[in-house]
Parts: structure tokens; C-alpha cells; sequence
């Protein structure tokens, strides 16, 4: 099973500490969520797990290597990650978008059927198959959001690391990505998630870990990561656990205290 941990993680940015001290050991075959106040350092853990952020000190490994020594290439087979706000920087067909997702594996002689083949399953999966031909410039935010999830997709990736894959989602399409993320997680591909919707983190995952002013909080299962003493200190609120036909919700009942944060 493929594991990918941090350790002793620290991340400063200008004057300003951003993650300190994060240690971390991510099995694959499960749905992890992320979550935080604004400013607790959610994207940041994010984007350095995936290898994209060099942090100040500690090291994130990945199967026991070292992620920074990793080819770019090789990186991207078994790693995929959608960003919070990706950026399109051409008007291309849906399907030409999803495709890139395939850049790692394709070789000289272009796409095989293979790679077309995986690119009909990641946009079967993010229900995108009816966008194929279409412009991405011409799409809603959410049916752009989905295009990219099936970029993400694509790759067949061993982990997937998602900043906020719900924003911008109707519900029926944010139960449908919940859906994707526990099959993927049954068929052993490690999920990592950040979100700001707390029932819906304790709904889908099996782990959730709690980061506050840069440090983890709680780590956990729902059931004792989001208890209302964690996010009483995490958030500055009171809150209470509600068991709804649907799955658990997390109903936030007031305000216990001022929190200057930023994103």
C-alpha cells in the first residue's frame, strides 16, 4: 500500500509561519480531509504533499523516497493535483483539456488507446462526457470545475490531492464527487481533500485532520477530530453533532470569540 508522509514540515512565508511541525503518514486506500480555518495552512500542506511547494525544513516522502529527489515525470503518474483555483490559459475542447492529464505517460508516437481509453473513464467519471466537444471558455464555473476533475483523472493517479473540489459544485454534483472520492478510495487510490464543509468532511472520510494557526489540532476519524471541544478551539465557535437521515451534519450554533485570520 502506498504511503505518503511528512515530516517535521515547516513553511514560512516573509516573516510569516505558515505550517510548523506538521507530521503526517497518509496510507493510500482511504478518503483524507483537510480541514481549517482560513489561514490555518490547508492549501499550503496541500500543495507540498503534491510536490509542488519546497518547504523550509522537513522533507514529504512518498513510499519512503524522498519526494524532492523524484523525476517531474514520475511524480506526475502517481500523483494528481487539482488546485483551488486552476487556470485554463486557452480556449481548447473539454476533451483536449482532459487529455493533458495523460502528458505523463505519452510517449513519441502520441496517445495509445490506452491513454484514450483513460481519458473516456476520467470524463465518464466527473460526468463530462457530454462537454467532449465543447469550448472550456464556454462552460459554467461548475462544469468547468468538473472538466478539470477529470484532467486530475486521467493519470490514474495512486493519489489524489484535491483543494476545494466542492466550490463551485450544485449538490447533485457535489454528492456525485463525494460518490467518485469513496469508490476511488475503495479501488485503493489515496484521496487527500481540503474543505470548508464540515458535515461533509465527517460524511465521506475516514480521516480527518484538523490544522489550526499552522499546527494540527486533531487527526483523526470524524467521530474524534470533529468533536465540538476541536472546533471550539479551531474555528472560535460552538457546534454541535446532528444525525440526519443522510449522514452525520455538523450544525454551527454560534460565535465564542474573534479570529483574525487570513487566507
Amino acid at each position: 500500500m502506498s504511503v505518503l508522509a511528512c515530516e517535521n514540515l515547516d513553511v514560512t512565508i516573509g516573516s510569516r509561519s505558515i505550517l510548523a511541525g506538521i507530521d503526517l503518514r497518509l496510507s493510500a486506500g482511504g478518503v483524507t480531509a483537510i480541514v481549517g480555518p482560513n489561514g490555518a495552512g490547508k492549501s499550503t500542506l496541500l500543495t507540498c504533499l503534491a510536490g509542488l511547494r519546497e518547504p523550509n525544513a522537513g522533507r514529504v516522502t512518498l513510499d519512503g523516497a524522498d519526494l524532492a529527489g523524484v523525476r517531474p515525470r514520475q511524480r506526475a503518474r502517481r500523483l494528481s493535483f487539482l488546485p483551488q483555483t486552476p487556470e485554463v490559459a486557452w480556449a481548447v475542447e473539454c476533451r483536449t483539456l482532459v487529455e493533458l492529464g495523460r502528458t505523463p505517460f505519452v510517449g513519441a508516437r502520441g496517445q495509445t488507446d490506452a491513454d484514450r481509453a483513460a481519458v473516456d473513464r476520467a470524463m465518464a467519471a466527473a460526468d463530462v462526457t457530454t462537454f467532449e466537444h465543447r469550448l472550456i471558455d464556454s462552460l459554467s464555473g461548475g462544469e468547468r470545475a468538473r472538466v478539470l476533475m477529470a484532467r486530475a483523472l486521467a493519470s490514474e493517479p495512486v493519489w489524489l490531492l484535491a483543494d476545494e473540489p466542492l466550490t463551485g459544485l450544485d449538490p447533485a454534483h457535489q454528492l456525485d464527487a463525494a460518490a467518485l472520492f469513496r469508490r476511488l478510495a475503495g479501488e485503493g487510490v489515496g484521496v487527500v481533500v481540503t474543505l470548508h464543509d464540515l458535515s461533509m468532511a465527517f460524511r465521506i472520510s475516514d480521516r480527518v485532520v484538523v490544522l489550526s494557526q499552522g499546527r494540527v489540532l486533531a487527526d483523526g476519524p470524524p467521530e474524534t477530530a470533529l468533536t465540538p471541544e476541536v472546533l471550539r478551539d479551531a474555528y472560535g465557535v460552538e457546534a454541535a453533532r446532528i444525525d440526519g437521515p443522510g449522514g452525520p451534519l455538523i450544525d454551527v450554533l454560534s460565535r465564542t470569540s474573534s479570529r483574525a485570520s487570513v487566507e
